[in-house]
């Protein structure tokens, strides 16, 4: 690890890590290491494990530059990674908890991560509870004397409510309390997690890492407190990516800030747009005073990502809707985003809501804005609201 690389701009910092010429014949890229056994010359050797990799599971050249290079942009004390971002939230969930723990999980958080808590975890005897997401320092009245960890998504998945992340953080430590928090919206470009007292940070580099729709990736980094356990549970489990998937990360990260600068602006010219349109009755974007916790994103973060959501005027119904979506011409429908492509999807939270009632008064829209030009994005849009009106009442 180059730690005279934290000293340079963003920009400079992501065209250096996890990669040294000097150890790869000249070469600006590393290569791909794929393999699963390790050969020892001696069998004192192979009796102590005297090597750099004891075996394929341990990891390989390839993923130790894309966790070097993680560590050093997230300021963790080190960095494991998974073969999604579900896989990574899984893995961190099992280093900082044991039969008998309650947890609590805000109730914007990602979907899968859900399921995975009530359906798995807790078939492991661990509670799960959900909270508001905007609760701030009053989740200290839901903490149990078996509390173990707290759960956090800011933005939330598709409603994007921004959480007082300080606050919640503040009263975890208080109560030694684990937090991890799912920070793929921003990534460490734009909040640093670990800065503000998160003990696990956690991505999905399916999205804007790879930043392509051509992998997917979990990346897991965690403090010097919680380090230990993360290592020791995924060395248990050996539930690594493929090299192939790690070398494409690298290859994204060189240009992940030029990308995601160039989707924020993109987005940010596109919702507000989208506000001024008469179809649209509120804007989700956590750049925007419409948004929950504005305010926070404001105070904590240092940019905005380019995927938001917008609620629709409550006249219009499911017909209206696919009608308008049906025939997109540069959005398309599907469930990733952070790639090059803009995409739409309807969404609705409410059948899965249990600590917060989800009533946004119409139908609702998430939209990932690309790297598409901005004036052919907004005529598809046009086109499709001319849809949407075409029948609506």
């Amino acid at each position: 690890m180059n730690k005279e690389v934290g000293h340079h701009h963003i920009s400079t910092q992501l065209t250096m890590l996890g990669r040294n010429p000097d150890e790869q014949a000249g070469f600006v890229n590393a290569p791909v290491y794929r393999g699963s056994t390790i050969v020892y010359k001696t069998v004192d050797d192979i009796e102590n494990k005297r090597s750099r990799f004891s075996y394929g599971t341990a990891g390989s050249p390839t993923l130790e530059n894309l966790e070097n290079a993680w560590t050093q942009l997230t300021g963790a004390a080190g960095t494991v990674m998974a073969p999604s971002g579900l896989g990574a939230i899984a893995l961190a969930f099992f280093a900082t908890t044991k039969a008998g723990d309650h947890v609590l999980i805000a109730d914007c958080a990602y979907r899968p991560a859900r399921n995975f808590c009530d359906n798995l975890l807790a078939r492991y005897g661990v509670e799960v509870g959900f909270y508001d997401p905007m609760i701030g320092a009053e989740i200290e009245q839901l903490i149990k004397p078996n509390t173990s960890v707290i759960f956090l998504e800011a933005p939330g998945s598709q409603s994007f409510e921004v959480q007082d992340v300080p606050a919640i953080v503040s009263v975890a430590r208080r109560h030694g309390i684990k937090t991890i928090i799912d920070n793929t919206w921003a990534t460490p470009l734009f909040f640093q997690a670990h800065a503000h007292g998160v003990d696990i940070s956690l991505e999905a580099g399916t999205k804007y890492l790879g930043g392509h729709s051509d992998l997917l990736l979990g990346m897991i980094s965690a403090n010097a407190d919680t380090w230990p356990a993360l290592r020791q549970a995924y060395d248990a489990m050996a539930m690594l990516p493929g090299p192939e998937d790690c070398f494409l990360a690298l290859r994204g990260l060189r240009t992940m800030h030029l990308r995601l600068k160039e989707a924020e602006a993109r987005a940010l010219q596109i919702a507000d747009w989208l506000q001024a349109r008469p179809e649209v009755s509120r804007l989700l974007h956590p750049a925007f005073p419409s948004c929950p916790g504005h305010e926070y994103w404001k105070r904590d973060f240092k940019g905005s990502a380019g995927l938001f959501s917008i609620v629709l005027n409550e006249r219009y119904a499911k017909a209206d809707v696919a009608r308008m979506l049906d025939n997109m011409s540069i959005f398309g429908m599907g469930f990733s985003w952070g790639g090059y492509e803009s995409l739409i999807i309807p969404f609705n939270c409410t059948d899965y809501r249990t600590a917060t009632q989800w009533q946004p008064g119409g139908y609702t829209l998430r939209l990932q804005i690309g790297l598409e030009d901005v004036q052919d994005l907004i005529h598809d849009l046009e086109r499709g609201f001319e849809r949407l009106n075409a029948e609506a009442k």
